[in-house]
């Protein structure tokens, strides 16, 4: 997978599957998966870091989760989130941290919003750099939205959705993600575009889907947004795992003599 590929996936209206990852055992499995793009987003800072929004990650928490899936994958296509404000610094301070976040292995990253980064866009795009973008619910915003808000509801809102979706186009954007966004809003923005969007909460009508793998993995037990399917009641499983780990080892049955060195 390429970044010329997304393209082609568009023009034979074949879906664009995307995950989260943020470290090298699981990259390895998504390796072995028809999973298509990695993303290694910024929502590390509350999966794996336990923080309430993901304001709190930084370039180096990118970066080593970033290197961390790359150790673990092949032939996957890697998009490394730029987090909180590490595009909104001056134009040397800005392509610094987009330098670090594709040595660390990624092969495009992703930034949130367009108003204010139209230049900014252009300008690391022109550098040799792929660039998602991302609209709807942004959660680096999420204070300024008032929480975790479908985006897009209204015609003023869906108006100013869809001149910002023709903006991240126009800057050079080579895919976009819509977040949390009415499902034919979506699905009319998607239409309108040349490039592909890839949706988390905006229905089917988007080329393609991100999750987060530990939502579909039922790794999350206390946050399950509307637009997330568990594939697999992965927290039960764990428990039931560590609880019969625990009991074989209280009774003695483990280790057992075939796991044990001899003389």
């Amino acid at each position: 997978m390429n970044v010329l590929d997304f393209q082609a996936l568009k023009a034979r209206n074949e879906k664009i599957v995307m995950i989260t990852c943020y470290d090298y055992t699981s990259a390895r499995i998504v390796q072995d998966s028809d999973v298509d793009v990695i993303l290694v987003g910024d929502s590390a800072a509350m999966v794996m870091h336990g923080y309430g929004t993901t304001i709190p990650a930084d370039i180096e928490m990118m970066c080593r989760h970033i290197e961390s899936v790359s150790r673990g994958t092949k032939n996957k296509f890697i998009v490394g989130d730029m987090p909180f404000l590490s595009f909104r610094q001056s134009l040397t301070d800005n392509m610094r941290a987009v330098a670090s976040v594709m040595k660390a292995g990624a092969h495009a990253v992703k930034l949130e919003g367009i108003e204010g980064n139209v230049e900014t866009i252009r300008h690391i795009v022109n550098s040799g750099v792929p660039v998602m973008g991302h609209l709807g619910l942004t959660p680096q915003s999420v204070n300024q939205l008032g929480g975790f808000r479908v985006q897009g509801r209204g015609d003023r809102a869906a108006e100013i959705l869809r001149d910002e979706a023709k903006a991240c186009e126009q800057a050079g954007c080579f895919a976009l993600v819509l977040e949390c966004v009415p499902d034919d809003l979506a699905a009319e923005i998607t239409e309108s575009l040349a490039i592909p969007t890839i949706g988390i909460g905006a229905g089917s009508g988007t080329d393609g889907q991100v999750l987060v793998m530990q939502d579909l993995l039922g790794l999350s037990s206390d946050f399950k947004p509307k637009f997330v399917r568990k594939y697999l009641d992965g927290r039960q499983l764990w428990q039931d795992s560590f609880n019969a780990y625990a009991s074989d080892v209280k009774s003695g049955q483990f280790p057992a003599a075939d796991e044990s060195y001899h003389q």
